[in-house]
């Protein structure tokens, strides 16, 4: 009898199958419970995980997603689960929980969530005591895949970008405004396709421009929800996400300029909740 522990974003979702010492992982799309519904997290589950899994009986499930504190999106996904596994224990906890275990495991620290969305905990070595959210990429979400993306495409659109960027912008995505505007306001997912230009920041480091998009994002972030923790400067702090493992350096520079431990930086939970789950 298998684990079987999932770590989602609204982007990606990663699963690990954990069979004694034998560990086997699958990537599928992300499931956002705010962006879908119980039969369609189903459906994604059964299309794009369960024909990866065969031969193998899942006994328990730890599954850790974006949207999942709130109570009716945690029962939907939960539900949706056990119709596709229906002889497993199944435990549904919000993505944030699933990144202060990866991260801090049994040991206090802060863990900040930058991915395509972004959010932060305090964690007391068992559970998180104290979090602030992103509040979704139209109000919030400073210093994440979405937020760093929205500044390219005003920077582009502003006509901010030199001509230098605003040429190497158009070269690698060729898109009107018309469509861009199309893809923000009335596309399906219009969070992941902002954080799909964050990936211009990383690939034109060295410039002024993509530097202060950066930094002043980040900066956003550990003013807006870091420095929000009285635990912050007594604790390491913990980030975990793709934008966290891209821009490390950044990220490094700032909590030694807010006087601040500069704790893990991972690209994933995973590792740590293999781990955690695994004692």
């Amino acid at each position: 009898m298998a684990l079987l522990i999932a770590d989602s974003g609204s982007t990606k979702c990663e699963w690990c199958v954990v069979d004694g010492k034998k560990t086997k992982r699958v990537f599928t799309t992300g499931i956002s419970p705010y962006f879908l519904n119980g039969d369609e997290i189903k459906a994604l589950i059964e299309k794009e995980l369960v024909g990866k899994l065969k031969n193998v009986s899942i006994e328990e499930i730890f599954y850790y997603g974006t949207g999942c504190k709130n109570p009716d999106n945690r029962k939907m996904v939960k539900k949706a689960l056990q119709k596709v596994f229906t002889e497993a224990e199944i435990n549904v906890d919000h993505d944030l929980s699933g990144a202060a275990k990866g991260l801090c495991g049994d040991k206090k620290g802060v863990a900040c969530i930058l991915g395509t969305g972004s959010s932060s905990s305090f964690y007391n070595g068992s559970k998180i005591i104290k979090e602030r959210t992103g509040l979704g990429y139209i109000l919030g979400d400073e210093g994440s895949g979405a937020y760093l993306g929205k500044n390219v495409v005003q920077y582009y659109l502003y006509g901010t970008f030199d001509e230098e960027l605003k040429y190497r912008f158009e070269e690698k995505f060729g898109v009107s405004e018309a469509d861009m505007l199309t893809n923000v306001y009335k596309g399906e997912f219009p969070n992941r396709y902002l954080a799909s230009f964050a990936v211009f920041l990383a690939e034109n480091r060295g410039h002024f421009m993509i530097e202060n998009i950066i930094e002043d994002g980040l900066n956003d972030f550990f003013f807006h929800h870091i420095c929000k923790f009285t635990e912050s400067w007594n604790n390491p702090i913990n980030f975990v996400g793709s934008v966290a493992y891209g821009f490390k350096d950044v990220i490094t520079e700032l909590c030694h300029s807010y006087e601040f431990e500069m704790g893990n930086i991972l690209k994933n939970p995973m590792d740590g909740l293999i781990k955690y789950h695994s004692k």
